[in-house]
């Protein structure tokens, strides 16, 4: 059993997760001493990737989408709020204009063009495509 405590509005809430039953995905909780069941969305499968034989597998291109050590993020476009990354338009060492769309950021159901605060060099790109970000994590830093 797993315990944690949560403040909510200045309310504290002490809460209790048991057993999790596989089959019917629902879970034992107790909030503040009151038993509830939970249900929960069945996990999804891993997607299996198809190999074929005699041909090498792609590399992948990690270098775009983990920050770049030598890049100072302090200088970075943070992200104006939570959701979740669907596209990136530039690679690094690409020359971007301000006001250029650089990445494409989903919340609330809404495509949200992150655009280029001014002209310069795209010199790290800090995030990749399907990451959720916060606000005001680092998405991409212009030198």
């Amino acid at each position: 059993m797993k315990e944690f405590k949560y403040t909510i509005d200045g309310k504290e809430y002490n809460v209790e997760i048991g057993d999790i039953n596989e089959e019917t995905y629902v879970a034992s909780v107790k909030v503040n001493g009151e038993a509830y069941e939970v249900g929960m969305e069945k996990p999804t499968e891993p997607e299996k990737k198809k190999v074929e034989l005699g041909k090498p597998v792609a590399e992948s291109n990690e270098e775009s989408a983990a920050p770049a050590t030598n890049a100072n993020v302090a200088n970075a476009t943070k992200a104006p709020l939570p959701g979740t990354i669907t596209a990136i338009n530039v690679n690094v060492g690409d020359e971007v204009k301000a006001g250029d769309a650089v990445l494409v950021l989903e919340a609330m159901k809404m495509a949200n063009n992150i655009e280029a605060e001014k002209s310069g060099k795209i010199a790290a790109i800090c995030v990749k495509i399907g990451q959720s970000v916060l606000e005001d994590d680092a998405l991409f830093v212009i030198e």
